[in-house]
C-alpha cells in the first residue's frame, strides 16, 4: 500500500463489496470499476470535509426538491 497515493495499490473485496461494485457498474452502464470506486470515495471525502468544517452537511436533492443527507 502506498499511503502517498503515488503508485497503484491492490485491494481485496469481500463478496458483499464485490457484488455492490458490480451492481453499481451495471446501474451506471460502465465497466470502469475504478471510476465507480473513485466517485464513491470522492463522495465520502466530500461528506467528511463538510463535517470537519464546522458541522456542515452533504445533501442530495431529487427532482421533487426533497433532500437526503449523506450520513456515514
Amino acid at each position: 500500500m502506498d499511503p502517498r497515493g503515488k503508485a497503484p495499490v491492490a485491494i481485496e473485496l469481500n463478496p458483499t463489496l464485490a457484488e455492490l461494485l458490480a451492481r453499481l457498474c451495471v446501474e451506471l452502464d460502465t465497466d470502469d470499476y475504478l471510476g465507480v470506486l473513485s466517485r464513491a470515495l470522492g463522495l465520502l471525502d466530500m461528506a467528511q470535509k463538510s463535517r470537519r468544517s464546522g458541522g456542515g452537511r452533504l445533501c442530495f436533492v431529487n427532482e421533487r426538491g426533497e433532500a437526503a443527507e449523506v450520513v456515514f
